[in-house]
């Protein structure tokens, strides 16, 4: 069974780079036509997709975040990173990494870590 573990810190000060790690077991983050993807939820809100890398390291961000989003992968270490730079208040959230298979024009969540809070404030 795949599962996912997100890592990092829990407090970030404004204007400074977040930075999230999702170490993957149970499967490997090659896999075809898999999408390793970052999501969050800000308080009292709903989910808000940030971007995703495939199994062959293409990426793709929401047109919000794209500015200030980057994730990359470490093959080696069957993992995946995202990166927020610039950040203020308003990016507290609680950050999920998921998995997707990409499927017949559509895309299909099976594995979610359990979240990390990461609360951005000075």
């Amino acid at each position: 069974q795949v599962q996912l573990q997100e890592s990092g810190p829990g407090l970030v000060k404004p204007s400074q780079t977040l930075s999230l790690t999702c170490a993957v077991s149970g499967g490997s983050i090659r896999t075809t036509y898999y999408y390793w993807s970052w999501i969050r939820q800000p308080p009292g809100k709903g989910l808000e997709w940030m971007g995703h890398i495939s199994y062959s390291g293409t990426t793709g961000y929401s047109p919000s975040l794209k500015s200030r989003t980057s994730i990359s992968r470490d093959t080696s270490k069957n993992q995946f990173t995202l990166q927020l730079s610039s950040v203020t208040p308003e990016d507290t959230s609680v950050y999920y990494c998921a998995s997707a298979l990409y499927y017949s024009g559509s895309y299909y969540y099976g594995y979610w870590g359990q979240g990390t809070q990461v609360t951005v404030s000075s």
